[in-house]
């Protein structure tokens, strides 16, 4: 699947700003940040495409390449799975959990 298809990043699309802040060691300086935060989908925002049992030594950009064919989507794994730690997805602690993969785009 395609950069373009997925998205290249779950930033797409958000604007960035400037703000100057005061740095004690440099004085004033610009700091460059998202205009407004991402808001991340929940289960109901897409359709299942598929679900994962995760087994020992899975990784999330595995998991990704498998079912939506670009490991670089991991990202999307994660958001519908609510989780802020990808890595906690496959942790060996979670070996036997189900992960959701959401169709792309919907």
């Amino acid at each position: 699947m395609s950069d373009r298809a997925l998205g290249a990043s779950r930033y797409d699309g958000v604007g960035t700003a400037t703000t100057a802040v005061e740095d004690p060691v440099d004085g004033l300086r610009q700091v460059r940040h998202l205009r407004v935060r991402r808001h991340v989908p929940g289960l109901t925002a897409g359709r299942p495409l598929a679900f994962h049992t995760v087994a020992e030594g899975d990784r999330l950009d595995l998991v990704a390449q498998r079912y939506l064919g670009d490991p670089l989507a991991y990202w999307l794994v994660a958001d519908a799975n609510a989780s802020l730690d990808p890595d906690d997805l496959t942790d060996f602690r979670t070996v036997g959990a189900v992960l959701v993969i959401l169709a792309p785009g919907g």
